[in-house]
């Protein structure tokens, strides 16, 4: 089972350490996204040497490929994919979301309906269409995207499939809104997530494995009221953290009160995570509100387009196939010490992306993840030392 501490505060900021049967993860820490228990290009051993705490893959994707028998019968999803650290796994309710009413509107989670403000967590927008899934009160039917077969999760089979998964912690389903969701119908998704919720933790009491930890998901939209009323319901039935999710507004000033309405709202002795941020503004204005862990595709997505994080840079990115880039011999960061930029060249990456060197996307990801764990391990040290305050408005001053 899962415990906490919090081992120092600056603020509402703190540092902390969760203790897993897979091992510790120093908080606030970044959980790098394996959707198909693979995190894209990188193998484990490279996960390892660069200081990946923990990893995040996700059930509606291992449903329907492999299959969660297959991967059981393998010992588990830690056995499966060779990873010996700490694990979680999602419920699928994003998949759901932007399958059915992300599809229908056109937006992610958290994107903004507004085009000059670029998508947050690194989702793309998609193109309206048909939905491909059918919510009600028991739970969800949806057409898989592999096949067209038709499956249906409810509260209680995503608890039987992550049981037979074996992550660490584990995400009771829960129904996504969209920013273009009315208070309305963001109120009977609520409700409808809380009664899952329920049912959710009757079920892992019956089939969790005794080393998995359940936390509840906070919903609620960009509504002040809904809010606070998701995060007092579920941080009273006993889960062991909490997760924020849903809609989290039309801009990152939605975001951030999103987060100032349910942070204080949960208990202090348990860990709270953020699903789908990952931006380095983001992250920063996170963990000043409370928040411990937080997942997002962003950094490995970016980087297999050939975008690094780079401090320094408007918003931390360097477009490697930049026409600047061909004749720099420098490292993309002359201070990190990754296997990429101890090694290799600006002007080489860029050529490697140029060619379509798959090599690229894996040297990029290397960068862009070790980036991501120095900059926590600033963070919290920042927190230990009472500078925070000072540390953030060093790094966000560069976002411009």
């Amino acid at each position: 089972m899962l415990t906490f501490r919090v081992i120092a505060k600056d603020g509402e900021a703190r540092s902390g350490v969760i203790e897993t049967p897979h091992g510790t993860i120093h908080t606030p820490a970044f959980v790098t996204v394996g959707t198909l228990a693979s995190v894209k290009t990188l193998s484990p051993r490279d996960l390892r040497d660069l200081g990946t705490q923990v990893i995040i893959a996700n059930t509606y994707h291992l449903h329907l490929q492999p299959g969660e028998d297959i991967i059981a019968g393998a010992g588990g999803l830690h056995k499966f994919m060779g990873w010996s650290g700490p694990l979680m796994t999602d419920s699928g309710g994003f998949q759901i979301f932007s399958h059915g009413a992300g599809k229908e509107h056109g937006v992610g989670k958290i994107a903004s309906i507004f085009p000059e403000e670029p998508d947050r967590g690194g989702h793309l927008r998609q193109k309206t269409g048909k939905s491909l899934v059918t919510v009600n009160e028991e739970g969800v039917d949806f057409v898989s995207y592999l096949d067209g077969s038709r499956h249906r999760f409810t509260p209680e089979t995503v608890i039987q499939i992550q049981a037979k998964l074996g992550a660490d912690i584990i995400l009771p389903l829960d129904e996504c809104t969209s920013p273009l969701h009315d208070r309305g119908y963001t109120r009977v998704a609520m409700e409808r997530t809380h009664q899952w919720a329920l049912r959710a933790l009757e079920a892992f009491h019956r089939y969790g494995g005794p080393h998995q930890s359940l936390f509840g998901i906070v919903q609620g939209g960009a509504f002040e009221d809904l809010r606070k009323e998701s995060a007092a319901f579920i941080q009273e039935h006993g889960f062991s953290g909490f997760a924020i999710g849903g809609s989290l507004g039309r801009s990152k000033h939605d975001m951030h009160n999103v987060l100032e309405w349910t942070v204080p709202h949960l208990p202090e002795e348990r860990p709270r995570h953020l699903l789908g941020i990952g931006e380095v503004e983001d992250i920063f204005e996170a963990v000043k509100r409370g928040v411990d862990t937080f997942d997002c595709v962003a950094p490995t997505r970016m980087a297999r387009t050939g975008t690094l994080l780079v401090s320094g840079y408007p918003r931390h990115r360097m477009h490697i196939l930049n026409s600047r880039f061909r004749t720099d011999y420098g490292p993309i960061e002359e201070d990190c010490p990754c296997y990429t930029c101890s090694n290799f060249s600006r002007a080489y990456l860029r050529h490697l992306f140029a060619a379509k060197e798959p090599s690229a996307m894996t040297l990029a990801t290397i960068h862009n993840l070790s980036f991501i764990e120095r900059l926590m391990g600033e963070i919290r040290s920042a927190i230990a030392q009472g500078s925070f305050q000072d540390l953030m408005d060093m790094w966000t001053c560069q976002e411009t």
